[in-house]
Protein backbone atom coordinates (compact mmCIF):
# COMPACT_ATOMS: atom_id res chain seq x y z
CA UNK A 1 0.00 0.00 0.00
CA UNK A 2 1.44 3.95 -0.67
CA UNK A 3 1.02 5.23 2.82
CA UNK A 4 2.29 8.77 3.46
CA UNK A 5 3.22 9.44 6.99
CA UNK A 6 3.64 12.52 8.71
CA UNK A 7 6.21 12.91 11.10
CA UNK A 8 7.69 9.76 10.43
CA UNK A 9 11.04 11.20 12.25
CA UNK A 10 9.43 11.25 15.47
CA UNK A 11 8.89 9.11 18.54
CA UNK A 12 6.01 7.21 17.40
CA UNK A 13 6.18 7.86 13.70
CA UNK A 14 9.68 6.19 13.85
CA UNK A 15 7.79 2.68 15.39
CA UNK A 16 4.99 3.37 12.42
CA UNK A 17 7.67 3.77 9.82
CA UNK A 18 9.38 0.33 11.18
CA UNK A 19 6.21 -1.67 10.56
CA UNK A 20 5.47 -0.06 7.04
CA UNK A 21 8.56 -1.29 6.39
CA UNK A 22 8.75 -4.87 7.63
CA UNK A 23 4.95 -5.37 6.20
CA UNK A 24 6.32 -4.16 2.66
CA UNK A 25 4.45 -1.18 2.35
CA UNK A 26 5.27 1.41 0.37
CA UNK A 27 5.91 4.91 2.38
CA UNK A 28 7.09 8.72 1.80
CA UNK A 29 7.51 9.67 4.36
CA UNK A 30 7.22 13.62 5.32
CA UNK A 31 9.16 14.97 7.64
CA UNK A 32 10.99 18.49 8.53
CA UNK A 33 14.79 16.59 8.49
CA UNK A 34 15.12 14.68 5.66
CA UNK A 35 18.64 14.21 6.84
CA UNK A 36 17.59 12.32 9.87
CA UNK A 37 16.17 9.58 8.38
CA UNK A 38 18.94 6.29 6.49
CA UNK A 39 17.33 5.14 2.90
CA UNK A 40 15.65 1.97 3.19
CA UNK A 41 13.81 -0.10 0.45
CA UNK A 42 10.62 0.70 0.16
CA UNK A 43 11.08 4.32 1.74
CA UNK A 44 11.28 8.11 -0.16
CA UNK A 45 12.20 11.18 1.72
CA UNK A 46 10.66 14.42 1.53
CA UNK A 47 11.15 17.40 3.38
CA UNK A 48 7.57 18.57 4.11
CA UNK A 49 5.95 21.94 6.06
CA UNK A 50 2.90 20.42 8.19
CA UNK A 51 1.55 24.28 8.10
CA UNK A 52 1.60 24.76 3.94
CA UNK A 53 -1.53 23.38 2.64
CA UNK A 54 -0.79 23.84 -0.86
CA UNK A 55 2.39 22.40 -0.85
CA UNK A 56 1.02 19.14 1.17
CA UNK A 57 -1.42 18.42 -1.10
CA UNK A 58 0.77 18.01 -3.56
CA UNK A 59 2.78 15.89 -1.87
CA UNK A 60 -0.27 13.29 -0.73
CA UNK A 61 -1.48 13.31 -4.04
CA UNK A 62 -0.77 9.26 -5.43
CA UNK A 63 -1.02 8.06 -1.71
CA UNK A 64 -3.90 5.63 -0.40
CA UNK A 65 -3.59 6.50 3.19
CA UNK A 66 -2.39 9.38 5.28
CA UNK A 67 -1.01 8.42 8.38
CA UNK A 68 -0.42 11.35 10.92
CA UNK A 69 2.10 10.94 13.76
CA UNK A 70 2.33 15.04 13.25
CA UNK A 71 3.22 16.41 17.09
CA UNK A 72 3.88 20.21 18.22
CA UNK A 73 5.55 18.63 21.50
CA UNK A 74 8.80 21.02 20.49
CA UNK A 75 7.06 24.02 19.57
CA UNK A 76 6.53 27.38 22.30
CA UNK A 77 2.92 27.24 21.58
CA UNK A 78 2.31 23.34 21.77
CA UNK A 79 -1.83 23.60 21.27
CA UNK A 80 -1.55 26.46 18.50
CA UNK A 81 1.09 24.65 16.16
CA UNK A 82 -0.38 21.63 16.50
CA UNK A 83 -4.17 22.23 15.77
CA UNK A 84 -2.84 24.76 12.57
CA UNK A 85 -0.49 21.14 11.39
CA UNK A 86 -3.61 19.06 12.04
CA UNK A 87 -5.99 21.77 10.18
CA UNK A 88 -3.70 21.90 7.18
CA UNK A 89 -3.23 17.73 7.01
CA UNK A 90 -7.01 17.11 7.54
CA UNK A 91 -7.58 20.07 4.51
CA UNK A 92 -4.66 18.37 2.26
CA UNK A 93 -5.95 15.34 2.47
CA UNK A 94 -9.41 15.66 1.23
CA UNK A 95 -7.59 18.41 -1.44
CA UNK A 96 -5.32 15.44 -2.47
CA UNK A 97 -8.58 12.77 -2.82
CA UNK A 98 -6.71 10.50 -0.16
CA UNK A 99 -9.10 8.03 0.97
CA UNK A 100 -7.99 7.69 4.57
CA UNK A 101 -6.73 9.25 7.20
CA UNK A 102 -5.10 7.46 10.22
CA UNK A 103 -4.24 9.44 13.15
CA UNK A 104 -1.94 9.32 16.12
CA UNK A 105 -4.02 10.23 19.46
CA UNK A 106 -3.61 11.06 22.82
CA UNK A 107 -4.88 8.86 25.70
CA UNK A 108 -5.73 12.29 27.04
CA UNK A 109 -9.29 12.40 26.10
CA UNK A 110 -9.93 8.86 27.04
CA UNK A 111 -12.84 8.39 29.80
CA UNK A 112 -11.85 7.19 33.75
CA UNK A 113 -15.11 7.02 34.45
CA UNK A 114 -18.70 7.48 32.41
CA UNK A 115 -18.18 11.64 31.37
CA UNK A 116 -14.63 11.65 33.04
CA UNK A 117 -11.81 12.29 31.05
CA UNK A 118 -8.18 11.36 31.79
CA UNK A 119 -7.28 14.80 31.12
CA UNK A 120 -9.68 16.32 33.40
CA UNK A 121 -8.66 13.66 36.43
CA UNK A 122 -6.90 15.25 39.12
CA UNK A 123 -2.99 15.32 39.16
CA UNK A 124 -3.15 15.49 35.36
CA UNK A 125 0.96 16.86 34.47
CA UNK A 126 0.48 20.59 33.44
CA UNK A 127 3.61 19.59 31.05
CA UNK A 128 1.27 17.18 29.22
CA UNK A 129 -2.42 19.34 29.20
CA UNK A 130 -1.23 21.67 26.11
CA UNK A 131 -0.52 18.31 23.68
CA UNK A 132 -3.61 16.74 25.84
CA UNK A 133 -5.93 19.68 24.68
CA UNK A 134 -4.86 19.27 21.66
CA UNK A 135 -5.58 16.21 20.28
CA UNK A 136 -8.68 16.28 21.88
CA UNK A 137 -9.64 19.08 19.82
CA UNK A 138 -8.51 17.13 16.52
CA UNK A 139 -10.64 14.38 17.63
CA UNK A 140 -13.27 16.89 17.68
CA UNK A 141 -12.55 18.36 14.55
CA UNK A 142 -12.59 14.60 13.39
CA UNK A 143 -16.17 13.81 14.60
CA UNK A 144 -17.39 17.02 13.64
CA UNK A 145 -16.80 16.93 9.56
CA UNK A 146 -18.00 14.33 7.11
CA UNK A 147 -16.65 14.40 4.18
CA UNK A 148 -13.13 12.74 5.43
CA UNK A 149 -12.46 8.52 6.29
CA UNK A 150 -10.77 8.54 9.13
CA UNK A 151 -9.35 6.58 12.36
CA UNK A 152 -7.85 7.86 15.46
CA UNK A 153 -5.72 5.47 17.53
CA UNK A 154 -5.09 6.53 21.27
CA UNK A 155 -2.27 4.51 23.20
CA UNK A 156 -2.26 3.51 26.92
CA UNK A 157 -1.76 6.41 29.74
CA UNK A 158 2.06 5.15 28.95
CA UNK A 159 3.57 4.75 25.78
CA UNK A 160 7.54 3.40 26.21
CA UNK A 161 10.17 2.11 23.92
CA UNK A 162 9.88 -1.51 24.38
CA UNK A 163 9.10 -5.02 22.31
CA UNK A 164 6.66 -5.78 19.57
CA UNK A 165 4.99 -8.41 20.90
CA UNK A 166 1.80 -8.39 19.01
CA UNK A 167 -0.39 -8.80 21.92
CA UNK A 168 -2.88 -6.71 23.44
CA UNK A 169 -6.46 -5.07 24.05
CA UNK A 170 -8.23 -2.53 21.72
CA UNK A 171 -11.04 -0.28 23.07
CA UNK A 172 -13.02 2.35 22.60
CA UNK A 173 -12.85 5.76 24.74
CA UNK A 174 -12.44 4.03 27.63
CA UNK A 175 -8.61 4.43 28.97
CA UNK A 176 -7.28 0.17 29.16
CA UNK A 177 -5.21 -1.03 32.23
CA UNK A 178 -4.45 -3.92 33.37
CA UNK A 179 -4.77 -6.07 36.28
CA UNK A 180 -2.40 -3.79 38.30
CA UNK A 181 -4.50 -0.69 37.40
CA UNK A 182 -1.85 -0.01 34.99
CA UNK A 183 -2.80 1.60 31.60
CA UNK A 184 0.77 1.17 29.48
CA UNK A 185 1.28 0.25 25.82
CA UNK A 186 4.71 -0.41 24.18
CA UNK A 187 5.41 2.17 20.94
CA UNK A 188 6.34 -1.15 18.98
CA UNK A 189 2.89 -2.83 20.05
CA UNK A 190 1.07 0.36 19.51
CA UNK A 191 2.42 0.83 15.65
CA UNK A 192 1.47 -2.81 15.11
CA UNK A 193 -2.01 -1.91 16.26
CA UNK A 194 -2.06 0.83 13.73
CA UNK A 195 -0.95 -0.86 10.87
CA UNK A 196 -3.54 -3.85 11.43
CA UNK A 197 -5.92 -0.73 11.03
CA UNK A 198 -4.48 0.46 8.43
CA UNK A 199 -4.70 -3.21 6.53
CA UNK A 200 -7.80 -4.08 7.68
CA UNK A 201 -10.13 -1.19 8.53
CA UNK A 202 -11.98 -2.00 11.66
CA UNK A 203 -12.87 1.28 13.03
CA UNK A 204 -14.09 3.21 10.75
CA UNK A 205 -14.99 6.95 11.03
CA UNK A 206 -13.69 6.10 14.78
CA UNK A 207 -11.66 6.53 17.79
CA UNK A 208 -10.34 3.86 19.39
CA UNK A 209 -7.82 2.77 21.87
CA UNK A 210 -4.75 0.39 22.52
CA UNK A 211 -3.38 -0.90 25.88
CA UNK A 212 -2.10 -4.36 27.76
Amino acid sequence: MKIALIGASGFIGSALLDEALARGHEVKALVTRPERLAARDGLSVEKSDALDTAALTEQLRGAEVVLSAFSGHAQADVYGYYLKGFDAILAATQAAGVPRLLVVGGAASLEVAPGQLLLDAPGFPDAYRATAEGAKAALERLRAQQTQAWTMLSPAAEIFPGERSGEFRLGGDGLLSDAEGQSRISVQDYAVAMLDELETPRHPDQRFSVAY
